[in-house]
């Protein structure tokens, strides 16, 4: 299966979008987007310039929400679950000059 984005409109239908996580910060927000398009999760942030612009108003927008698609909504939710529990970190001493080539 070859990966789309959420732009492209001539890949299959994956369902409406969902909210899936809130985030009162942008950058967690994208982070965590940025974990699900790794594990190919179709993912967006919405409202995240509207929190960064207006950050008094993060509270009142409920945040930066993090969507993804319909078909996706389980997956997802095993990813997040997964980063939650530090799956996903790095060693202190990680070097990426001598990370394994994927």
């Amino acid at each position: 299966m070859a990966h789309t984005t959420m732009n492209d409109d001539t890949g299959p239908y994956l369902g409406d979008m969902v909210t899936i996580a809130r985030d009162l910060t942008p950058t967690d927000a994208h982070m965590l987007c940025a974990c699900l398009e790794a594990a190919r999760v179709p993912a967006v942030v919405a409202d995240d310039n509207l929190v960064q612009a207006n950050p008094l108003w993060s509270v009142a927008v409920g945040g930066a929400k993090l969507r993804v698609a319909a078909s996706h909504v389980e997956e997802a939710r095993r990813v997040i679950e997964a980063f939650e529990r530090g799956d996903f970190a790095l060693d202190d001493d990680f070097d990426p000059g001598n990370a394994a080539p994927r």
